[in-house]
């Protein structure tokens, strides 16, 4: 199983090969540097750590510099993947062209916050009628019992905190592999604020030549 870190440019338009207009969102690959590799007789697994994002030396503490080998410079984000595919050494720099070939990925990201929603934006509740003399427009409504118990039971739909949760979005279609200018453009959305870091890997229900 491939995988690397990307950085979420942007969404756009391109044509395909039918010349169809397809809407994509542009993911850069910028150095992804192998920091560190497990192997299944010391560690009980084969993986592949890589990390995303270069930072300044004296802005890392030294226990989080211990993790990185000698003359690799220390970065903001690090990811395990397990069962990597790909011939990989402590020190390498992964771009791009891992995803040559590859036609179907798996996005993670972190979801736009939303902050306090009500239960209409939130969970999609109708709410009340907008007529005059209504009584009732956007609120959740009675949550508790009218008999025994007399409580609201726990994962009742109610107003809180909206988005800003790791989501996955699966079986993406790769529709171009910019190795020149480091970019991988998917069909559809993904998930996350533009500049935000995302994680892509190999599809895991679809096979890379299908």
């Amino acid at each position: 199983m491939i995988g690397l870190l990307a950085v979420k440019v942007g969404m756009t338009q391109v044509f395909d090969a039918d010349g169809n207009l397809v809407p994509v969102t542009a993911l850069r690959v910028d150095p992804n540097v192998v920091i560190a590799k497990k192997t299944k007789e010391k560690d009980g697994y084969d993986a592949v750590v890589v990390g995303f994002g270069a930072i300044k030396e004296k802005r890392v503490s030294k226990p989080v510099k211990g993790q990185f080998p000698e003359g690799v410079t220390p970065t903001r984000t690090i990811r395990e993947f397990r069962g990597f595919e790909k011939e990989a050494a402590v020190g390498d720099n992964l771009g791009a062209e891992l995803f040559e070939g590859v036609r179907w990925v798996d996005v993670t990201g972190v979801s736009k916050g939303k902050g306090f929603q009500g239960v209409v934006k939130r969970w999609g509740f109708g709410g009340g009628r907008h007529t005059h003399g209504s009584k009732f427009h956007r609120e959740p409504g009675s949550t508790g019992q009218s008999t025994y118990p007399h409580k609201t039971f726990k994962n009742v739909k109610l107003p809180g905190r909206m988005g800003r949760e790791r989501v996955t979005v699966l079986s993406q279609r790769v529709i171009q592999v910019d190795t020149e200018k480091q970019l991988v453009l998917v069909r559809g959305a993904v998930p996350g604020i533009n500049k935000g870091v995302v994680t892509i890997r190999a599809a895991v229900k679809k096979q890379a030549g299908r």
